[in-house]
């Protein structure tokens, strides 16, 4: 699994226009919080249960397109869950998979906050929200 910036994942989009970009937050997060123009939305775990599926997870990325020989991006609130997710697509054969680190909002600061120290929105990258 690579793991590259918000800006670095960018770029690597740009040169990789076949990639499927996923988001794998939880539904509310994705339409409330945000998201990055074109991503698709797979979540790794949604509520109340809370737990991941694995085996689910890959197969709605296949649904959505994603293929063993075609890149797939992920993002998530923090670049933890992309972890778990990428470790799932690599196990189900897929060759390459991006994590983004630091995701969508970033890590906790001192106060424990999001989006002061880095993340896809601190580094300025297009999102869009409902």
């Amino acid at each position: 699994m690579k793991h590259l910036t918000p800006r670095e994942t960018w770029e690597y989009l740009r040169q990789h226009p076949d990639a499927l970009f996923v988001d794998v937050r939880m539904e509310v997060e994705y339409l409330y919080v945000g998201h990055p123009p074109g991503v698709v939305h797979v979540a790794w775990y949604e509520y109340p249960d809370m737990q991941p599926d694995p085996q689910r997870f890959v197969q709605q990325v296949r649904r959505e397109g994603g293929r063993e020989e075609r890149p797939v991006v992920l993002i998530c609130r923090s670049g933890k869950r992309t972890v778990d997710a990428g470790q799932a697509l690599e196990a189900a054969g897929f060759a390459e998979v991006v994590n983004v680190l630091h995701g969508f909002e970033g890590d906790l600061d001192a106060e424990f906050k999001r989006g002061r120290l880095n993340g896809w929105r601190f580094d300025g990258l297009p999102w869009e929200q409902l």
